[in-house]
């Protein structure tokens, strides 16, 4: 009986042997993150407001990580160069996009011929800031408020210019949704951002622009620019006394541009989750609220990277709703 027992438990030794030899086994557990430097990449030229929320975290994100995070500008085709770049990317999490609301809602609506799927191949680790734009003219036309910017433009079909900071940006859409509400034939210059745009408007290259408020705010002051109205629905703090342009002529107008931070898309999750981490506490200290404050930058952060990619399926339904509806196509 004993030599029974024994010879059942050695078969099922050897049997439970072999099912481990024969079980699949998965990848193994991401090592420790960050080992080496990391890019964040950013679509628009140096000095515009995804520039300045690019460097601010990628600063810090060094100094807690013991790794530089490299900000790197590919500027171009509406954000679609940078983002093209990251979504080609090894998907470590070594290189990030620092994104807003036209990478992320309305490009994958706008352009057809991509080399990469912007929804498939890229994924949202958290938003990072939202922001408040503003409508400028050049100093000397002749309007000084949204509903005399509207009677010009009527009385001028296709004469009247706007700078935007690219094609399919959030300010490119807030420039076609106010034709379209406005009723006025105005006709669109994109720029390789929102810094390069602001000088040709001062230079009355253009004859007006919609902008990050940040860039519009100090030049109106100087008086090299009128700042006519803010996009969004709400005021904002960095333009006191300046009204939406929902309350000044286009009632129901709000566009607002939101920031984030995506990676390639099949990035272990664990790594998602450190930066996601990492990010959100970043955003709550007081010295990066002040410096973004600086440039009218709300920072904002999803509560998970689930919560991310739920918030950026409801702005590609809003996003997209529009360029439907205004029949925006890019090349």
């Amino acid at each position: 009986m004993r030599r029974f027992v024994r010879v059942v438990a050695c078969a099922l030794a050897l049997s439970g042997i072999a099912h481990a030899q024969t079980k699949p086994v998965g990848p193994p557990p991401p090592g420790p993150y960050p080992t080496k430097p990391a890019r964040v990449i950013v679509g628009y030229a140096p000095g515009g407001p995804n520039d300045i929320i690019a460097r601010a975290y990628a600063l810090r994100l060094s100094d807690a990580f013991g790794q530089p995070f490299v900000v790197e500008n590919r500027a171009g085709a509406a954000g679609n160069l940078a983002a093209e770049a990251v979504a080609k990317s090894a998907p470590d999490g070594y290189t990030l996009l620092q994104s807003s609301t036209s990478t992320d809602a309305v490009n994958p609506w706008l352009y057809t011929k991509l080399s990469f799927d912007p929804v498939r191949d890229l994924e949202t680790v958290t938003y990072v800031a939202s922001g408040n734009s503003a409508l400028a003219v050049r100093a000397d036309l002749p309007a000084k408020n949204v509903r005399e910017l509207i009677a010009l433009a009527k009385q001028s079909p296709g004469k009247l210019t706007y700078a935007s900071s690219g094609t399919g940006s959030s300010l490119h859409l807030a420039g076609e949704l106010f034709k379209r509400m406005a009723r006025v034939d105005i006709v669109h210059v994109p720029y390789k951002g929102a810094a390069p745009a602001m000088t040709d408007l001062v230079s009355g290259q253009v004859d007006m622009s919609f902008a990050p408020v940040a860039n519009v705010v100090p030049l109106a002051r100087a008086g090299k620019l009128r700042l006519l109205g803010l996009t969004g629905e709400k005021r904002s703090a960095f333009a006191p006394g300046t009204p939406t342009i929902s309350e000044s002529g286009l009632p129901g107008f709000d566009v607002w541009t939101s920031y984030s931070m995506m990676v390639r898309a099949g990035t272990p999750g664990p790594v998602v989750a450190r930066l996601h981490a990492e990010l959100t506490r970043i955003a709550k200290t007081e010295e990066l609220r002040g410096q973004l404050a600086g440039i009218g930058i709300d920072p904002e952060t999803s509560a998970s990277p689930a919560a991310a990619r739920a918030q950026r399926e409801r702005e590609l339904e809003k996003w997209g709703k529009l360029v439907r509806e205004i029949g925006l196509k890019a090349e």
